[in-house]
């Protein structure tokens, strides 16, 4: 037999290793895979358990959100013990794409759209997740996929889920996991969903808080909070900047309204639901366009977390009016507008 030459052990070291580092991908994928279904399954035992499926047990230790904003009085006073209610009383559901530490969320989220993940999730029931964030376009398009609806179902879906209080077109699909039958009508799912929504938020509103802050501007304002925040902290930081504004009938001028506004008036089904705002947008005519119309939008423009709701409530004190991100998503915020083209050039080297 000859001997193996140089050229062929290079080529037999480069097949090993491409067989080895082949089995170790598809290993982590495996495993991804497994972790996420074992997470799913987790969440629908701890749904089914708890209240019923699509219910989440946690009315029980029900305690009103706590309210540090007053419209009428225009204050804000800061309530020092939000991080513990969260904690103890509510199941935080802050799933936002410009989170970090959630990603199995997101994953679940999207591998929830394929088929083959279903089957393995169980053959007869289906994986239904709302990201906390999406508009309810976004989601009656996730559902429609998963359990094959038409329109017509779609419509009806929606049609049920308006007539529940706040009466309101969007705000109230409160995110999470849900699960389903595998040929759940669109009543039973938008019942499931509504379910959640009253045992989360709506057995924490009380009369009081309703008559300080209504639900159905909470629910607004949350809903900017959700497209605008990176995390709760900048969540309560915005939240009182908006209050600010609000306080001196300042314009909001909040880009997220712009890309509801501009995705809702499109005459065509929009390629992306938050398209990247442009300057022109500014003059789009619309009431959700908060750039042309002063004080809140008539309605939410997505679903948001009870995170956002207790943010929108719970305000942090300050005297910005203006804010940005920088590119690693650092909050900066001005008193004056000044400071606030000053701060733009400094990080960008341009603003106006």
């Amino acid at each position: 037999m000859a001997p193996t030459t140089k050229k062929h052990r290079r080529t037999r070291r480069f097949f090993n290793r491409f067989v080895v580092w082949g089995v170790v991908i598809i290993s982590v994928l495996l495993t991804v895979v497994f972790v996420v279904i074992l997470y799913t399954k987790i969440i629908a035992f701890d749904n089914q358990t708890s209240a019923g499926v699509g219910m989440v047990g946690t009315s029980s230790t029900a305690r009103s959100f706590p309210l540090g904003v007053n419209p009428q009085t225009k204050t804000v006073t800061e309530n020092p013990a939000i991080d513990t209610y969260i904690g103890t009383y509510v199941a935080s559901n802050l799933t936002p794409s410009a989170a970090t530490g959630n990603w199995i969320s997101r994953l679940t989220a999207r591998l929830a759209l394929n088929e083959w993940y279903q089957n393995l999730a169980s053959p007869i029931s289906r994986v239904l997740v709302i990201e906390s964030g999406q508009r309810q376009e976004e989601v009656v398009e996730d559902f429609s996929k998963i359990l094959g609806w038409d329109k017509a179902k779609s419509a009806i879906f929606l049609e049920r889920l308006k007539k529940e209080v706040p009466i309101l077109p969007d705000g109230k699909l409160y995110p999470g996991t849900y699960v389903v039958e595998k040929d759940a009508d669109p009543e039973t799912v938008a019942i499931n969903i509504a379910d959640r929504f009253n045992a989360e938020v709506r057995s924490r509103y009380s009369d009081e808080i309703e008559g300080i802050v209504p639900l159905r501007d909470a629910l607004i304002i949350a809903s900017l909070l959700e497209r605008e925040a990176y995390d709760f902290e900048d969540m309560r930081y915005i939240s009182g900047i908006i209050w600010n504004r609000l306080f001196i009938d300042m314009r909001l001028q909040l880009d997220a309204t712009m890309q509801y506004a501009k995705s809702t008036n499109s005459k065509t089904p929009p390629t992306q639901w938050w398209p990247v705002p442009v300057p022109a947008d500014k003059f789009i005519e619309s009431k959700y366009n908060t750039y042309k119309y002063a004080g809140l939008p008539p309605g939410p423009i997505a679903n948001p977390s009870v995170d956002a709701i207790i943010a929108a409530l719970n305000p942090r004190q300050t005297d910005c009016l203006f804010y940005f991100h920088d590119d690693n998503g650092s909050f900066y915020c001005s008193i004056t507008y000044a400071e606030h083209v000053a701060a733009l050039k400094k990080i960008f080297g341009q603003g106006k």
